[in-house]
């Protein structure tokens, strides 16, 4: 029976893990994600651009269909490609995830069936087995038994042949003999591009693309490793320091840099002020797994920007652990209470925007009224847009506001409270290096800013900011005292 188990196990994981398939979001595109035991990465990317495939180093592999997603056109899709492939890593990591989550299932599902002839013949019982095994001898039970036999036959039916395709009949041809004569990245020539007559005519696209990719990793590459230099100030045993984004608008190469500063800072906490994407939508999860990868071990906290439409960033920012800030008050273990609230600009958001009608002005007032009602001193309040704060830094309830939206960094400012308390208000600047909604290229289009926020006894100590420039080189401010008595 140990035997029997085990071959129907097997039978049923393979039929189960081979034959299942996820959709997910993956590089911006609504994906059919397929195992197989190829031992190849197979990218399908559709009618008007080419096939590529590349060899995963063992013998499972993945079929990868791409299907929906936004672009104008083939170009500028192909070159969000090449942005995206200088740092994979979040996206090898999903698909890693589902495939290990598709082998999980299927295990479990296969064990059940395995366990389906144990069960049944510690039910028969002896008595009723040796009648059965009897049974055998005669016409009838060698009718049933070799009825059963071809059960499994039947249902797989390995005679049906579908027709040849034209895929099929195009080969494969490593990247390099495709594109002769242009110069490749390191690794490139792993590659392995279907050679069709569509395919003729992307070459110039490819060219395009590889030199986008090669531009764009080594822009990144050699920023973080700057970065992880850079002399920044040490925290004291009793402080903790944050470190501040906004404003990324999709630059997935900019996430690593930023961590190489956080890590070279001290950072443990990461205060994300929204704008992670362009425009909300789900082909947009590209940019929140790699800012997720980055930040996995760091406690996060976040709020929507008026460019992160709809529902989709957050809960799907929620769903990775990320506490999302609505209109509460969260207790962070260093910082003290932090409060944030998404934009309202970014429909369907927040519990207050279930209230029509309510203008900029009036969630800046109850915004303010919140601060000052809450039992604790708000530390940090945290924003998109920094302006929607002003009323509660005027009546003084608030330590420290930070926010984005401007793509400029400016601050800290400091405000005067009517009974003479002090409150800053800083805002960051673009993490993406965004001149418009999206930051998508080789390199930043304007400088990148990230800060980090020193915290002590649960308030804000100070802010030191970094800012990357379009050339590579980086800026370093002086560390900036808050003085909040």
């Amino acid at each position: 029976m140990v035997v029997v188990a085990l071959a129907v196990f097997l039978a049923a994981f393979l039929w189960l893990f081979l034959g299942g398939s996820r959709t997910v979001v993956l590089a911006s595109h609504d994906a059919e994600v397929r195992p197989t035991l190829g031992g190849a990465a197979v990218v399908h990317t559709g009618p008007l651009l080419p096939d590529f495939r590349l060899s995963t180093g063992n013998a499972v592999g993945v079929d990868i269909t791409l299907g929906k997603t936004e672009a104008n056109s083939p170009e500028e899709l192909i070159q969000r490609y090449a942005f995206i492939a200088s740092d994979p890593t979040a996206q090898l990591a999903k698909i890693e995830a589902v495939v290990r989550d598709m082998a999980l299932t299927a295990g479990i599902r296969a064990t059940a069936l395995a366990l389906v002839p144990v069960a049944v013949w510690l039910l028969l019982g002896p008595h009723r087995r040796g009648e059965l095994f009897r049974g055998l001898r005669t016409r009838r039970g060698l009718i049933g038994f070799t009825m059963l036999a071809l059960l499994p036959m039947l249902l797989w039916q390995p005679w049906e042949r579908g027709e040849d395709t034209q895929e099929q009949q195009r080969g494969w041809v490593p990247l390099d003999a495709f594109l002769s004569g242009f110069s490749l990245p390191d690794g490139a020539d792993a590659v392995e591009i279907r050679n069709s007559p569509t395919t003729l005519g992307t070459k110039r696209l490819l060219q395009s693309a590889l030199d986008t990719y090669e531009k764009s990793k080594d822009f990144y590459d050699e920023a973080e490793a700057d970065a992880a230099d850079l002399d920044l100030r040490q925290p004291e045993e009793d402080e903790t320091v944050a470190l501040l984004v906004s404003d990324r608008h999709d630059n997935i190469g900019m996430d690593r840099v930023a961590r190489a500063i956080g890590d070279a800072g001290g950072a443990s906490v990461v205060l994300d002020a929204g704008d992670d994407t362009s425009t909300g939508e789900p082909w947009e999860a590209f940019s929140l797994d790699s800012l997720n990868r980055s930040f996995d071990d760091y406690e996060r906290i976040g709020v929507a920007g008026n460019h992160d439409h709809g529902p989709f960033v957050v809960d799907y920012l929620a769903d990775l652990g990320w506490t999302m800030l609505d209109g509460e008050t969260a207790d962070v273990d260093g910082l003290g209470p932090v409060l944030g609230v998404h934009d309202p600009r970014s429909s369907g958001l927040g519990d207050w925007r279930d209230q029509t009608g309510l203008t900029f002005a009036e969630v800046e007032q109850r915004l303010a009224d919140q601060a000052c009602d809450a039992e604790d001193r708000i530390s940090t309040l945290l924003v998109h847009d920094t302006n929607i704060a002003s009323e509660a830094l005027d009546r003084g309830c608030v330590d420290l506001v930070v926010g984005g939206h401007t793509h400029v960094q400016s601050g800290p400012d400091p405000v005067v409270g009517p009974d003479g308390e002090v409150g800053y208000t800083f805002i960051n600047g673009t993490t993406g290096g965004a001149a418009y909604a999206i930051a998508v290229g080789s390199k930043p289009r304007r400088d990148a800013s990230i800060s980090l926020v020193t915290y002590r006894d649960d308030r804000p100590a100070g802010i030191q900011w970094v800012r990357l420039r379009t050339d590579g080189r980086f800026v370093v401010s002086d560390y900036l005292p808050l003085v909040l008595e």
